[in-house]
């Protein structure tokens, strides 16, 4: 039987804080599915909403059911859905998009302008039922469990920044040990880096990426200068591929120094607002960079599931597990700093 309400984490209210409520089950139309939650993702768009910072009240509306990390199974499917089977384990694609754009229409989905988010402008996963467009569904090889499932759009993020350029024998320098700087790392290495720096002023943080990547080498930059690193390294120049992920402008600066002539640059960090750059740097030493956002429609999808089947482990950077009546616990968590990714159980 189709229930008719559903637990919920809402926001409610324009204030700090998330609400458990009763809401309807979602009602599908003739593209979409209907999914059972069984697992998400606490991300840091979350933290935002959660927090009710001047982001999240200019962008979310309220009432709005939030989060876009999840992982469950299609217990409905739309009159015009084919391909998909109700049973079926699933992730999904937060990302909705129009078909209109130039850039839709050339197969860009990522680059839609148009482009509106689950939890964000749309009702969210953090529910045990999301009503999702079929072309956003990504089915679940048997061979991934629910805890990755629900933190492929993350990944998503971390794969879509690291194999932005080519990988394989480079020297690669990561800023921000956050959950997805950590899996960049695991994706980098995994992709045949040469070596792999990763750097944060946070010790928890740092601890987790050497736990989640053994062979990774760990920097505090407050306590380690990255010209000795580079020195240690015996590398003549610096680092051929740089992956930004702090949102930190002295992050920034540090790795266009720490850089080779002619290195790479793909940001995944958002500043919180502007600031300066010394750009004569940038052009002197002929610094490509790219503006990384989402993950690409959906080859990042096809290339992570891939890795994930061929060896790829990212699972110990899941650090604390709760059932979602217990999501305070969890966003307290994630607020800490000294949490990897937080997964909430619906089922």
């Amino acid at each position: 039987m189709r229930p008719n309400t559903m637990k919920a984490l809402e926001k409610s209210e324009p204030r700090e804080g998330l609400w458990m409520v009763q809401a309807p089950v979602p009602e599908i139309g003739p593209d979409e599915v209907l999914i059972r939650i069984r697992t998400t993702g606490i991300c840091g768009t979350d933290i935002h909403i959660w927090n009710w910072d001047d982001w999240a009240s200019h962008t979310v509306p309220c009432p709005m059911i939030t989060g876009h990390e999840f992982a469950g199974e299609i217990v409905e499917l739309g009159k015009d859905v084919a391909g998909l089977a109700i049973g079926q384990r699933c992730s999904g694609e937060g990302h909705l998009i129009g078909t209109d754009s130039r850039q839709s229409r050339a197969g860009k989905f990522h680059l839609d302008p148009g482009t509106r988010g689950i939890g964000v402008n749309e009702q969210g996963a953090f529910a045990q039922y999301l009503k999702l467009p079929a072309f956003n569904v990504i089915p679940l090889p048997d061979d991934i469990p629910d805890d990755i499932g629900a933190i492929l759009d993350p990944l998503g993020n971390a794969v879509h920044t690291a194999l932005s350029f080519d990988l394989l024998g480079e020297d690669v320098l990561i800023t921000g040990a956050g959950p997805i700087g950590i899996m960049a790392a695991a994706v980098a290495r995994h992709a045949g880096a040469r070596n792999v720096v990763i750097t944060d002023i946070n010790p928890d943080r740092l601890a987790l990426a050497g736990h989640v990547v053994p062979s990774l080498r760990t920097v505090n930059p407050a306590q380690e200068d990255l010209q000795d690193v580079i020195r240690d390294l015996g590398l003549k120049q610096g680092f051929d591929v740089g992956l930004e992920m702090s949102g930190s402008q002295i992050a920034l600066d540090q790795m266009v120094e720490a850089m080779v002539m002619g290195g790479r640059i793909a940001l995944l960090g958002i500043p919180p607002g502007k600031s300066p750059v010394d750009w004569s740097r940038i052009v002197f030493k002929a610094i490509t960079i790219k503006g990384v956002y989402g993950r690409e429609m959906f080859e990042t999808w096809y290339k992570m599931i891939a890795m994930l089947q061929n060896g790829l482990d990212v699972s110990r950077v899941i650090t604390h597990r709760f059932d979602a009546d217990d999501f305070a616990r969890g966003f307290a968590a994630m607020k800490s700093g000294q949490s990897g990714k937080v997964v909430l159980n619906w089922s």
